[in-house]
């Protein structure tokens, strides 16, 4: 053991007799990660907004930059990559609209809408309303077509006719005029869902009043629309025409603004030959009148 000792007290000598300690740790300094910076608030003041704000009106703009979701009142509204947007205010809309703006973080701007009321020509008769209700024979024709026509308003095309300043689809006497309604006995019956263009005759051409995809064209007369057309524009929009003597398109097919789509007839339920032009955004009657130039 004494040797050993020994041996272990000569080896220290030899190195100056101490022990080196150990090299110290080297710590890495904790570098705090950048924070992206809050983006801007998005205010109402940034809506861009044109259009005929009253009942049975429309609206086209623009979204705050930033947002990724747009609600017209309690309706979820399409937006393009670029912010732009469509919506219509139905024929009994309320006094005051609201769109609400939702960025991806969860911040809104919410821009309130003052909707102008409509006097619509109203005819009060003292008749009580007569009803009937459809025979069974009469509801199994019926069932299909409503729900040939439910499709149809369901389908979204990439058409940009919504963005256009529609022409007229015809040229003739205003014959019936959007929202038109009588009350019998103090009871409403149903307004009149679209413009009524006579012509005189059958056989005159109408055109497509905006680009559009024809989603529905009936190859044999409905029981009430008679031939029917209906192209959707975009974003929800679109058009129905009935009572036609003749269709000149074909579902699936791409039309463009000016193009000849059918001719105007008396099919359907009809008094006499006229175009019945209708339009619709997510269930909501907007009147034609109103996005068309003045004549």
């Amino acid at each position: 053991m004494k040797a050993r000792a020994g041996a272990a007290l000569g080896a220290l000598a030899l190195l100056g007799g101490c022990v080196s300690p150990p090299p110290p740790r080297v710590v890495e300094p904790v570098v705090a990660t950048p924070q992206p910076p809050m983006p801007p608030p998005m205010l109402a003041s940034d809506f861009e907004i044109d259009g005929a704000l009253e009942q049975g009106g429309w609206i086209r703009g623009r979204v705050p930059r930033g947002a990724a979701r747009l609600a017209f009142g309690e309706v979820p509204v399409t937006l393009t990559p670029d912010g732009r947007f469509f919506a219509g205010i139905d024929r009994d809309a309320p006094a005051r609209l609201r769109l609400t703006a939702t960025s991806a973080s969860g911040q809104t701007a919410v821009r309130e809408l003052a909707i102008a009321p409509r006097e619509w020509r109203i005819e009060r008769v003292d008749v009580a309303l007569r009803g009937s209700v459809p025979s069974e024979t009469f509801m199994a024709q019926r069932r299909p077509e409503l729900a040939a026509i439910a499709a149809a308003r369901a389908v979204r095309s990439d058409s940009q006719g919504w963005a256009q300043r529609f022409a007229w689809p015809a040229t003739g006497r205003i014959s019936g005029r959007f929202g038109s309604q009588r009350i019998y006995r103090g009871v409403p019956g149903a307004y009149h869902s679209g413009l009524d263009i006579a012509t005189g005759g059958s056989g005159a051409p109408y055109v497509a009043p905006a680009d559009g995809v024809v989603v529905l064209a009936a190859q044999g007369p409905f029981s009430l629309e008679g031939n029917l057309i209906i192209i959707d524009h975009g974003m929800g929009l679109n058009s129905a025409f009935l009572h036609s003597a003749t269709l000149a398109v074909k579902q699936g097919e791409r039309v463009r603004q000016g193009q000849v789509i059918g001719t105007i007839g008396a099919t359907g339920r009809a008094t006499g030959p006229h175009l019945h032009w209708s339009l619709m955004w997510n269930g909501a009657r907007l009147d034609p009148l109103l996005f068309l130039p003045l004549r």
